[in-house]
């Protein structure tokens, strides 16, 4: 189980660090097109170059963990990656991080943890063919109800003539595309189950093939609520419902079960629900710092800027020859999915 863990910890640091690497190299690139001087910039990239390699990695250990421990114990700890990617920045992009993202990269940690110990008697998951048509029905009875509530709050916003989108639609947005992606672990997790319940090897790529096409799907739900709406919104939604849907489908499509010991059962739960509360507080941490009392948020703003002042002096001793290679924090959310501006 462990070895599953750190396997899922690995794909997703690929996945998240590897978007912002991409990103960041495509700053002084053109537009990417099948043309040979713009495939020839992107490939003669270096950073592109790495941050593709580390995205691709990344989904290759993601498949390998899938293969090996329940997709309920492997969606949630895959939450853990923007915990990740705000430690990178920290160290790597030498951005500074506020009292909050310290605190949800721990419960993130913590909830790992609680993950690995509690999922430790998982058994093995069963799944019959009948189950497809339930789970993708489902899926489909779910997207509709968000769709017909979409387009009711849609009417009702052109009704009052208002510009801009309502938080309901950033949410269903937010859902849609959280839904797709646990979808898309769930569906690679069945074909190895098919594949080790004897039927035949090619449900492994046919599965595979399906799971793509609902990240491809969920990416472009999730850049549908990034360009109306609040990347905060979007993002957290996103993570949250990606997480649940994982767990319950796992549960009821693939027959996985919590353990049998109680004290597995709980660690296991506090596992899932701190990894929830730590991923909440990576994607809010700015705003929810706006809501603190003002003594408090005035003496976490001084050591803030005490921080940021050191570091930008051991920036000066070092002279960095690259001073665009910081990023700042509060975009790093939204460069992994889309670079749609956050709105106050």
């Amino acid at each position: 189980m462990w070895e599953s863990i750190c396997l899922t910890l690995m794909a997703t640091a690929g996945n998240n660090i590897g978007k912002v690497l991409q990103k960041k190299g495509t700053v002084i690139l053109p537009p990417l097109s099948f043309k040979l001087k713009v495939i020839s910039a992107y490939v003669s990239n270096k950073l592109w170059i790495v941050g593709f390699l580390m995205d691709i990695s990344g989904a290759i250990l993601m498949l390998k963990a899938l293969s090996q421990a329940p997709v309920s114990v492997i969606q949630p700890v895959s939450g853990c990656g923007l915990a990740i990617l705000c430690v990178f920045s920290h160290f790597y992009l030498k951005e500074v991080m506020n009292a909050l993202d310290w605190v949800g990269i721990a419960l993130a940690g913590a909830g790992t943890i609680g993950v690995g110990f509690g999922g430790e008697e998982q058994n093995g998951s069963t799944v019959s063919i009948f189950h497809l048509p339930l789970l993708g029905f489902s899926v489909a009875l779910l997207f509709a109800l968000l769709d017909t509530w979409l387009r009711i709050y849609k009417r009702r916003r052109q009704d009052q003539e208002l510009m801009h989108s309502e938080v309901i639609e950033e949410i269903i947005f937010g859902l849609e595309s959280g839904i797709l992606f646990g979808m898309a672990s769930v569906i690679s997790k069945m074909g190895f189950v098919f594949s080790e319940q004897g039927f035949s090897k090619i449900m492994v790529p046919i599965c595979i093939s399906i799971s793509i096409c609902c990240s491809a799907t969920g990416f472009v739900y999730q850049t549908r609520g990034l360009k109306h709406g609040r990347a905060i919104v979007v993002s957290t939604c996103a993570a949250v419902a990606s997480i649940v849907t994982g767990v319950l489908a796992g549960m009821l499509a693939l027959g996985e079960h919590m353990p049998t010991s109680r004290v597995a059962r709980v660690t296991l739960s506090l596992g899932w629900l701190f990894i929830i509360l730590g991923v909440i507080l990576l994607v809010s941490s700015t705003r929810l710092m706006a809501l603190l009392p003002r003594p408090i948020r005035r003496h976490l703003r001084s050591n803030l800027e005490k921080n940021q002042n050191l570091r930008r002096s051991g920036s000066v001793r070092a002279k960095d020859p690259s001073p665009s290679a910081a990023i700042q924090a509060a975009t790093l959310h939204h460069l992994v999915t889309s670079p749609a501006k956050e709105k106050a």
